[in-house]
């Protein structure tokens, strides 16, 4: 499947399966009901075995990228940490998770201080390769390498998950979702919970 239909076929889903049109109004896609993103099993940058439950009693928003990504990521990461802020001390309800799908470049450290940058409270996570292509078929993450020069880069689905604070997905956010659109679903979640 080529990355076009993939997001095609992500997009068009929660309309087709999950459609909540009498449920709140997001302005993030609402896939409340989803069969995908249930967990995941991967590792903390100082060691730790981490699940999705560990994170239960907050608004949790995971993205998948790479420590190497010139745009989009630093954008979304920069945005999520905005939202945070702008929550005020709701902001200390909500769990960032940043996963790396460049397990073989970005190192621990790489991805600890790569998360932090935008706020100190964000968590980056890794798995090795079959780990990495695990966790992105559980969340219908599409990735690739893609040649860049001398290097690579990784093309990859640029959504944010967020997950409410029973650990249950709702909403996916499109990577070029302003923050106080974000912040406005935020709050309307932590209002149902």
């Amino acid at each position: 499947m080529n990355r076009r239909r993939a997001l095609a076929a992500l997009a068009a889903a929660p309309l087709a399966v999950w459609g909540c049109s009498d449920g709140p109004s997001f302005y993030s896609m609402d896939v409340t009901g989803a069969e995908f993103g249930k967990d995941f099993s991967l590792t903390d940058t100082e060691g730790r075995a981490r699940t999705l439950a560990d994170f239960r009693g907050k608004l949790v928003m995971i993205f998948f990228g790479f420590v190497h990504c010139p745009v989009v990521c630093p954008v979304v990461l920069m945005q999520a940490a905005e939202a945070r802020r702008a929550l005020g001390k709701d902001g200390e309800k909500l769990q960032v998770i940043f996963i790396t799908l460049d397990p073989e470049r970005d190192t621990p450290e790489d991805i600890r201080g790569y998360a932090t940058t935008f706020d100190a409270s964000f968590i980056g996570l890794y798995s090795d390769l079959a780990g990495t292509a695990k966790v992105a078929k559980e969340f219908r993450v599409f990735y690739q390498k893609v040649p860049a020069g001398g290097t690579y880069a990784i093309d990859h689905t640029a959504f944010t998950y967020v997950y409410d604070t029973l650990g249950r997905l709702r909403l996916t956010v499109k990577h070029d979702q302003s923050s106080e659109k974000t912040v406005a679903d935020l709050r309307l979640l932590l209002s149902q919970t």
